[in-house]
């Protein structure tokens, strides 16, 4: 099954490089297609941004990802904690379920977690789903996996008593999207230091602006905020400015 997804930005690599995060894919793993190639406003006013299409092919793809390889860490992962392993494996048993319901033949296994992507410092584990076909779980832009992904957090929330969270991923596409960002968050970041301007991102949900705003949180010369609200809430990422003289404390 073919994915694509149209972006727009102010040039061509600009809105590759966005298509290629959203898709969690690498360049020689799509196809482009210029729909607009773009204006230039008078006196650099106005003007119509490039607008492109981005279609997966290839080897790798949701329905086919390849082996998902985790490079070591310099600190082992913390384990799941003794106090949220009741309520993993609870969810652990509703996935399967789920799953059973679905005709899906898959295998789930639970981890801590090991980065921003995974929901590490805030989730007590990743639920891994492994199998054959399993792209349905996923759905365009991981829209699939995040329903379910909240369908199993509310349910856990009901039994426990604090706050559960667990992040679930299929066939390792969300170590494969964390990298695509990470890729972008760095290459926009040059970039924005070269040209001294701000770039906007295509919105993105909340777990993968984090990725973004931790990704670039020590870069120098570089800041990160947010803008919009709900589904529309997108990154900018923009040079940071320098403190004003006699001023004290951080630049707002």
């Amino acid at each position: 099954m073919e994915e694509d997804v149209e972006v727009s930005a102010k040039t061509v690599e600009e809105a590759i490089e966005k298509g290629l995060a959203e898709l969690g894919l690498e360049r020689d793993q799509v196809r482009v297609e210029i729909l607009s190639p773009g204006r230039a406003g008078l006196f650099g006013i106005g003007g119509d941004d490039v607008r492109v299409r981005l279609v997966s092919v290839g080897a790798v793809s949701a329905e086919q990802p390849p082996p998902l390889v985790v490079p070591p860490a310099a600190v082992p992962p913390a384990p799941i904690p003794e106090d949220a392993a009741p309520h993993v494996e609870r969810a652990i048993d509703y996935l399967r379920e789920l799953l059973l319901l679905l005709d899906i033949e898959a295998e789930v296994r639970s981890r801590a977690p090991e980065t921003p992507g995974d929901g590490q410092g805030r989730a007590s584990a990743v639920l891994d789903v492994t199998g054959d076909d399993l792209a349905i779980l996923i759905g365009r832009r991981g829209a699939t996996l995040a329903a379910i992904q909240y369908l199993l957090n509310v349910i856990g929330n009901r039994e426990s008593e604090g706050d559960f969270l667990v992040t679930l991923d299929v066939q390792g596409y969300r170590r494969r999207r964390e990298e695509a960002l990470l890729g972008l968050a760095r290459r926009l970041a040059d970039r924005v230091r070269q040209s001294g301007r701000p770039v906007t991102l295509e919105p993105m949900p909340s777990s993968e602006r984090r990725i973004i705003h931790m990704a670039l949180g020590d870069e120098q010369g570089i800041s990160t905020y947010s803008v919009g609200e709900g589904e529309a809430r997108k990154v900018v990422i923009a040079p940071s400015r320098p403190p004003q003289s006699g001023a004290s404390g951080q630049p707002r």
